[in-house]
């Protein structure tokens, strides 16, 4: 039941005000989060151009075994980069969502006709954003599955078995993961 502002104490009022305002100590995570994204998406593009500056000699490589050790060297380093790059995505929803749940809403975000920040900025509890944020960080857990993936040797027949286990089980994480989401 709320009471009316005549009711309420000095010192209540106070403390509660106190209590609100306290609120803006979040944007130590939003700032942190944003500037910790920003990093992550310098070394993901840093790496890219050093990967595709190391493989413009790639056509010119004659021996076949050559280039598959760089080929296969190059999409471990391509996987790597996707990795950067989701985790950058992780931490920009999590302090963008943050702001948006306890500071007020990204303004910039509505105006327009862009549908894309609308949706990707429509959080609006923190269920949403533990959502949102599972799903990237699924992303990202298949990602290392598949980097590990491409440097397994799989020279026992219980080692192929297990990573048969393992696309099996990242299949029906997939399958469930979305099975909820379509369930909201």
């Amino acid at each position: 039941m709320l009471k009316e502002k005549g009711e309420r104490s000095a010192l209540e009022a106070g403390f509660e005000n106190v209590l609100w305002s306290s609120r803006w100590a979040v944007l130590v995570a939003v700032v942190s989060s944003v500037l910790a994204a920003l990093l992550m998406f310098y070394i993901a593009t840093v790496d890219a151009f050093y990967t595709v500056e190391h493989l413009v000699s790639y056509a010119a490589i004659d021996d076949y075994s050559d280039r598959g050790e760089i080929r296969a060297e190059a999409v471990a380093q391509v996987v790597e980069i996707i990795d950067i790059f989701l985790l950058a995505i992780v931490l920009m929803i999590f302090g963008l969502g943050l702001y948006e749940l306890y500071i007020g809403r990204i303004d910039h975000a509505y105006e327009g006709d862009d549908d894309a920040s609308k949706h990707m900025l429509s959080i609006t509890s923190l269920d949403d954003l533990k959502s949102r944020l599972g799903k990237v960080i699924m992303m990202i857990l298949i990602v290392k599955f598949f980097e590990m993936a491409i440097g397994m040797d799989i020279d026992f027949t219980m080692a192929l078995l297990m990573f048969a286990g393992g696309v099996l089980m990242t299949a029906a994480a997939l399958m469930f993961t979305e099975m909820a989401h379509r369930g909201h």
